[in-house]
C-alpha cells in the first residue's frame, strides 16, 4: 500500500503501511511534494532486543513489541472467563486519502476487533484525529482505554503543560522530556481547574515566537489523561484519552465506541504558530459567532458589551435595584445584561433551590417580564444564569425525586444509598436517567420559550466525584448526556447563545466549545491574575470566545486593588464586559469607562479576527501582546486603517531602572506604521498613576512612524510603567 501524505499550511503528516500497521513516519514541517523511497528509514536492530523493527503505530500495540504505553487496552468475557483477547494484533485492511482527510481501518479477526481511524488536516494546519473500535466478536468486550497518539521529532526535548486551581486556572509548567511517561490525569468528572488545555513538546527553550512545537488537545469534558511517552529507543509519543471508570464501556457484539477528537498542531515558529492553527479552525466553523464566519444561515454579530449582575448585587434581587443597574449600564453603552444566580424558587443563598428552575414568585410576582422589558427597552439583550446539571438537597425536586441524585450506590439516599460529599452545598443530577434529563430539558426549554432570553450563563459548580448511575460508574454517560442537553436546547432555540461557566474555568475544552458560544475563563476578576489566565487560555481559544470582565476596584477573590485602566485593558483582549455595580462609578472614572467601552466597540472586529501576537520579552516583569489584522493581499492594510493593537503590561517591579527598547513582532516588515498610545490618555483619571518617570520617551506624546522591520528588530523605548499597570498601543498603516 502506498504511503499516505496529508499537507496543509506548512504541516505534513506522512504515514506508511509497510509494517502491516498504519505508522506515522512524520508529523511536523511540510515535506514538499517529492518523497524518497521510505525504505531509507529502515532502522537498525540493537542487541538484546526484539528481532524486528518495531513500528510506532498510529495505534501502538504490544503485539508489535511496542514497549511504551499501548493505545488499546481491554479484554473479552467468554464462558465466565475474563481477560481474553487482551493483546490485539491490528493490521491494516484499508487506507485511503481524499484531499486532506484520510480513513484507515485496522483489524484483528482472531481477537474480533476492528479500529477505524479518521484524520483531517484542516486548512490552517490543525490535525483532527479520532478512532472507533468495534466488537466483531460474539462475546462482550470491555474497553479500558483507546488513546490517540502522535510521534514527535527527536529534537523535542522539553514539555510544557498547564495546571491551576479555582481562580488561578491555566498556569504553565515546564520539564525536560526524559525516559518514561509523564501523565496529566483529570478525575474531576469535568475538565478541571488544573487541566492542561494544551500538551506541548518542543525544542529546547521554545517560546512565543521561536522554536519548533508539537501540541495536542483532547476535546472532552469528562475524565481524561494527557501524556508524553518516551521509550528507551529514543522515540517519544504525545497524546490523550478519555479516562474510563470501571466497566464504563462494555461493547456488546456489533457495538462500537468512538474516542473524543484529539486536535494536534505543529509550529516551526513557537507557540504563536500553534495558536494560529487553532484560531483558524475555530473561525472556519459554520456556527462561529462572528461576522468573519458569516453564512446565509449564520449572519454573525459583533461580541456585545456585557454587564453581569453577580458582583453588583449577588443574591440580593429586587426589581427597582436591577432596573437602576440596567439604566446605568445602558447609559455606559452596555449591550447585554445578564441576571446571575438568585432568581429561582427558594434561592436566597447557595444552600437551596438548585433544581427548582421556576421563577421565584415571592421575588418576581409578575415573573421576569418586567425586568426583561426594562432591559430590552433600553436596547440591551437579556441573559440569565442557570446551573441545570446540579441540585441542592433543600429543593422541591430533590424531595420529590431522590433517585435522580447521583451517588455511588444503586439505591437512592432516601433508601439507604450513600451520597458523595457535598461541594458548595450541592450534588449532581443524574442526566443518564431519562426522566431526570427530560425534566431538566423541559424546564430550561420553558424558560427560553416563555421569556425573551438571548443568552444563558450555564454554570457547573462542582466536580463529579463518586459519580454513578444504578450503582455503576457513569462519568462517560453523564458527559454525553450533558452534551445532548446542550445540543437539543440549541436545536430548539438556535438564536440563544450559551456561555460555559464551571466554577469559572473548570470546563474549558473543544468538546464543550463545540456546543457553546464562549467560556468564562475564571471566577477571578483580579486583573493581575487574569493576565496569566487569559494569556494561556488564549493559547488555544480565540479571544472572542473568552469572557473577560472589569470587576470592582478591589477584587472580591484576592483583595487586590487596581486602577480602572489596568482592569479594562486586561478585559479588552477577550469578549469584554463588566461585573460591577456600575451605579457607583461616577465623575472622571465614569467618563474613562465610557471612553474605554467606545474603544472596545471601535476595535472589537480587529481583536476578534486578527492574529494573536505574543512577544518574547527579556524582562520578566513586562508582557507585550496584541492582535494584528489579517492581511487580505500582498499590498497589506489600507493606509489609515488600524493594523494592530498591543498592550504593554507591567506585572511587577523590574530589575532595570527603565523599560528600555522593546521590539514589536508580527507587523509587515516593509510597511510603515504610526504608533501611538491610546489608553489611558492624559484625559483619563488613571493616567498619572500609570507611569513612574520624570520624562516619557520622545514618541509617547505625539506618536511616531516606523517600519515593521525596524519595530521588530530595533523596537521603541517604552515608558516606565508602575507595577500592575498597562498601556494600549495602536498601529495605523501608513
Amino acid at each position: 500500500m502506498d504511503p499516505l501524505h496529508l499537507r496543509s499550511a506548512g504541516t505534513s503528516l506522512l504515514m506508511s503501511f509497510d509494517s502491516g500497521e498504519a505508522e506515522v513516519i512524520h508529523w511536523g514541517a511540510d515535506l514538499g511534494s517529492t518523497l524518497p523511497d521510505l525504505a531509507v528509514l529502515g532502522a537498525p536492530i540493537p542487541h538484546s532486543a526484539i528481532d524486528a523493527t518495531v513500528p510506532a503505530g498510529l495505534l501502538p500495540q504490544a503485539s508489535s513489541s511496542w514497549r511504551g504505553r499501548p493505545a488499546l487496552r481491554g479484554h473479552r468475557f467468554a464462558d465466565g472467563v475474563a481477560g481474553l483477547d487482551f493483546s490485539a494484533r491490528l493490521r491494516v485492511v484499508t487506507g485511503a486519502a481524499e484531499g486532506n482527510s484520510a480513513a484507515i481501518v485496522q483489524s484483528d479477526p482472531d481477537a474480533g476487533l476492528t479500529v477505524s481511524s479518521s484524520l483531517m488536516l484542516h486548512d490552517g494546519g490543525l490535525l483532527e484525529l479520532r478512532h472507533t473500535v468495534t466488537n466483531d466478536g460474539i462475546t462482550p468486550y470491555q474497553l479500558d482505554e483507546l488513546a490517540t497518539v502522535l510521534p514527535v521529532a527527536p529534537d523535542a526535548v522539553e514539555l510544557l503543560d498547564l495546571t491551576g486551581r479555582w481562580c488561578r486556572e491555566r498556569h504553565p509548567q515546564r520539564r525536560p522530556i526524559q525516559q518514561g511517561t509523564w501523565v496529566r490525569t483529570g478525575r474531576h468528572g469535568r475538565t478541571g481547574h488544573d487541566s492542561s488545555l494544551l500538551f506541548a513538546a518542543g525544542t529546547a527553550g521554545f517560546g512565543n515566537r521561536h522554536g519548533k512545537v508539537w501540541a495536542t488537545h483532547l476535546a472532552w469534558s469528562g475524565n481524561h489523561e494527557q501524556f508524553a511517552d518516551s521509550i528507551a529507543d529514543g522515540r517519544t509519543m504525545i497524546g490523550g484519552s478519555e479516562l474510563l471508570g470501571p466497566a464504563e464501556v462494555i461493547l456488546e457484539p456489533g457495538a462500537s465506541h468512538t474516542t473524543p477528537a484529539l486536535f494536534a498542531a505543529y509550529s516551526g515558529r513557537g507557540l504563536d504558530g500553534i495558536s494560529e492553527a487553532f484560531y483558524s479552525w475555530f473561525r472556519s466553523r459554520p456556527h462561529h459567532v462572528l461576522p468573519a464566519a458569516a453564512t446565509a444561515t449564520n449572519p454573525g454579530k459583533p461580541r456585545p458589551v456585557v454587564l453581569n449582575t453577580w458582583e453588583a448585587v449577588y443574591f440580593d434581587h429586587n426589581l427597582p435595584t436591577l432596573i437602576e443597574l440596567a439604566d446605568s449600564a445602558a447609559e455606559l453603552g452596555v449591550e447585554r445584561f445578564v441576571l446571575d444566580d438568585g432568581w429561582f424558587r427558594g434561592r436566597r443563598d447557595d444552600h437551596a433551590g438548585l433544581g427548582d428552575w421556576y421563577v421565584d414568585e415571592s421575588l418576581w410576582p409578575h415573573g421576569l417580564t418586567p425586568l426583561i422589558d426594562a432591559v430590552t427597552s433600553r436596547g440591551m439583550e437579556f441573559g440569565l444564569w442557570v446551573e441545570p446539571e446540579m441540585v441542592n438537597l433543600d429543593s422541591d425536586i430533590a424531595r420529590a425525586h431522590p433517585e435522580w441524585i447521583v451517588g455511588p450506590a444503586s439505591l437512592s439516599h432516601k433508601d439507604g444509598g450513600r451520597l458523595p460529599l457535598e461541594w458548595r452545598n450541592q450534588h449532581v443530577i443524574d442526566l443518564v436517567n431519562p426522566e431526570a434529563w427530560q425534566y431538566i430539558f423541559d424546564r430550561v426549554d420553558a424558560l427560553l420559550r416563555e421569556n425573551n432570553i438571548s443568552y444563558l450563563k450555564w454554570d457547573q459548580n462542582r466536580d463529579l466525584l463518586e459519580h454513578g448511575h444504578a450503582g455503576r460508574s457513569s462519568v462517560h454517560e453523564q458527559t454525553l448526556a450533558a452534551y445532548r442537553l446542550f445540543d437539543e436546547l440549541k436545536k430548539a432555540h438556535p438564536g440563544v447563545e450559551i456561555e460555559s461557566c464551571s466554577s469559572g474555568g473548570a470546563r474549558v475544552d473543544l468538546g464543550i466549545l463545540e456546543r457553546t458560544d464562549r467560556i468564562w475563563a475564571s471566577d477571578c476578576n483580579d486583573a493581575l491574575e487574569r493576565q496569566t489566565i487569559q494569556r494561556w487560555t488564549g493559547l488555544v481559544v480565540p479571544p472572542e470566545l473568552v469572557g473577560g470582565h472589569v470587576g470592582p476596584t478591589t477584587s472580591h477573590t484576592t483583595g487586590r486593588t487596581h486602577d480602572l485602566s489596568f482592569r479594562a485593558i486586561t478585559a479588552l483582549f477577550g469578549h469584554f464586559g463588566m461585573e460591577w455595580d456600575v451605579r457607583q462609578v461616577t465623575g472622571g472614572e465614569r467618563e474613562e469607562l465610557k471612553r474605554f467601552i467606545g474603544l472596545y466597540k471601535e476595535h472589537r472586529d480587529l481583536i476578534h479576527s486578527g492574529r494573536m501576537v505574543r512577544a518574547d520579552v527579556a524582562d520578566g516583569s513586562l508582557m507585550l501582546h496584541g492582535v494584528v489584522a489579517p492581511v487580505a493581499g500582498s499590498a497589506g492594510p489600507a493606509p489609515g486603517t488600524t493594523a494592530a493593537l498591543f498592550a504593554l503590561v507591567s506585572t511587577r517591579t523590574s530589575f532595570a531602572e527603565q523599560a528600555g527598547r522593546i521590539t514589536i513582532p508580527g507587523l509587515e516588515p516593509d510597511r510603515a506604521y504610526r504608533v501611538e498610545a491610546i489608553f489611558p490618555a492624559p484625559v483619563d483619571a488613571d493616567y498619572a498613576h500609570t507611569f513612574t518617570q520624570v520624562q516619557p520617551p520622545a514618541w509617547l506624546a505625539d506618536g511616531a512612524v516606523a517600519g515593521g522591520r525596524f519595530l521588530a528588530e530595533v523596537g521603541l523605548p517604552m515608558p516606565n510603567l508602575n507595577p500592575e499597570h498597562a498601556l494600549v498601543l495602536r498601529f495605523t498603516a501608513q
